[in-house]
């Protein structure tokens, strides 16, 4: 199911799932990223105990679906409170976290995604759940409540309260 987006001025609009190009070009985005992630001196250090094979698979429906694609991640893949347990308990880690927001911005480059607003909307994104819903937990994944739900991100920031 893909979620439409209605703006409060112009009436319903693109989201930004599909103005970057939908399923395929998450997926694009969610490789690129992962590459460059791997690469790093710094951020790579959070792949080290190993990763899924499906990953940047999952990760591309994860931002998919944030970004008003289809719900496949909720729908076949987990939900928000799993996402956020996987990346808390870790302390703070400021530089990773500004490292992994360089990244994307330069696979946002390797797949073509340069025009704005667009750009700046996904990097937007990006850095808002890198530095908030990923990193509000650094002492336990326990600290996490259940049944969190993926917060949705619009061309104008997060349309959906966290949690």
């Amino acid at each position: 199911m893909t979620v439409r987006i209605r703006d409060w001025q112009s009436g319903w609009m693109q989201t930004l799932h599909d103005a970057a190009g939908g399923s395929e070009a998450m997926l694009r985005l969610a490789h690129a990223w992962h590459e460059r992630v791997l690469a790093d001196e710094i951020v790579s250090h959070a792949f080290s105990h190993g990763f899924r094979d499906d990953h940047s698979e999952r990760l591309a429906a994860y931002w998919g679906e944030a970004l008003g694609g289809p719900d496949t991640y909720s729908r076949t893949m987990g939900d928000e409170t799993e996402v956020v347990r996987m990346h808390s308990g870790n302390g703070p880690h400021e530089e990773m976290d500004r490292r992994a927001i360089a990244c994307f911005d330069e696979a946002l480059d390797d797949v073509g995604l340069t025009e704005e607003p667009l750009r700046g909307a996904l990097h937007d994104y990006f850095a808002w759940a890198t530095t908030t819903t990923m990193s509000r937990y650094h002492h336990s994944p326990d600290d996490v409540p259940d049944a969190l739900s993926i917060p949705k991100w619009s061309w104008h920031g997060l349309v959906e309260p966290v949690g």
